[in-house]
């Protein structure tokens, strides 16, 4: 594996261009990159994730269970160091987001141990925001 990080790019279908983009670059404050009128490319913390807007948007949330939750099983998301973590579940508790799984500590006192929370974009796509306690266990078993 390559020790460099490269950047991501993902696409997600959206069907409101409008409202997706006042959710992703007004409440969660991501900027934009080039657009289109059927499409945005967002920087989603230096990656690229690309809102296309679809006509017919077949969203769904199927789940599995996560240390008593019913975690969405598409999702995405972004490991933030604590501070920012707190700071985005401040931001999002004030907007009042309705979230899927409320921000909290998940996996206390365990090698994984994380604060995680999940919420949906207005066009039902689930995002997933998580900080680890320490973060050299990202990956541990």
């Amino acid at each position: 594996m390559n020790d460099k990080l490269r950047p991501f790019h993902l696409a997600l279908p959206v069907d409101d261009l409008e409202a997706a983009e006042n959710f992703y670059c007004g409440t969660l404050g991501f900027g934009t990159g080039r657009t289109d009128t059927r499409w945005i490319d967002l920087d989603f913390f230096g990656h690229q994730v690309t809102l296309h807007l679809v006509d017919d948007h077949a969203g769904g949330v199927d789940t599995n269970p996560v240390d008593g939750d019913a975690v969405p099983a598409r999702h995405f998301g972004v490991v933030l160091d604590m501070a920012d973590w707190q700071a985005l579940a401040d931001r999002l508790t004030e907007a009042g987001t309705d979230f899927v799984i409320e921000p909290k500590i998940r996996f206390e006192g365990e090698v994984g141990e994380q604060a995680t929370m999940f919420f949906l974009d207005p066009a039902g796509n689930a995002l997933e925001f998580k900080s680890f306690k320490d973060p050299d266990r990202l990956f541990a078993t």
